[in-house]
C-alpha cells in the first residue's frame, strides 16, 4: 500500500510564498505519476498540477499558471509544490496524489491520497 503525507502547509500573506511537499512511502516513485489537488470549503476538488513520471512534463490549471510550480525527485520518493505570488483565492486544503502507472502492478492506475495541508492566504 502506498501512502502519501504532506507538509508545507501554513498562513501566508497575499502575494507570499510556499513550498508544499509530499513525501511517498512506495517501492520505486517513478512507477507513479503524481498530482497537487485542492479544496476550498465548499468547493469541487480541483487539480491544481501533475507531473509524469520522470518530470519531464507538468500541467497545470490555468489559475496557477506562472505562479506554481511542480517537481520531483523520485530518489528521495517526494513531490513539491512551489506557489509564489499567493492570492486568498488560493485558500484550500491541498493534496498530494500519486497514480500507478507500472504495467504489471495489480494496482495499475490505482488513485492514492495524503490527508491534507491546509494553506491559508490572508493578511
Amino acid at each position: 500500500q502506498v501512502q502519501l503525507v504532506e507538509s508545507g502547509g501554513g498562513l501566508v500573506q497575499p502575494g507570499g510564498s510556499l513550498r508544499l511537499s509530499c513525501a511517498a512511502s512506495v517501492f520505486t516513485f517513478s512507477n507513479y505519476a503524481a498530482n497537487w489537488y485542492r479544496q476550498a470549503p465548499g468547493k469541487e476538488r480541483e487539480l491544481v498540477a501533475g507531473i509524469t513520471l520522470f518530470g519531464s512534463s507538468t500541467n497545470y490549471a490555468d489559475s496557477v499558471k506562472g505562479r506554481f510550480t511542480i517537481s520531483r525527485d523520485n530518489a528521495k520518493n517526494t513531490v513539491t509544490l512551489q506557489m509564489n505570488s499567493l492570492k486568498p483565492e488560493d485558500t484550500a486544503v491541498y493534496y498530494c496524489n500519486a497514480v500507478d502507472k507500472s504495467p504489471i502492478s495489480a494496482y495499475y492506475g490505482q488513485n492514492y491520497w495524503g490527508k491534507g495541508t491546509l494553506v491559508t492566504v490572508s493578511s
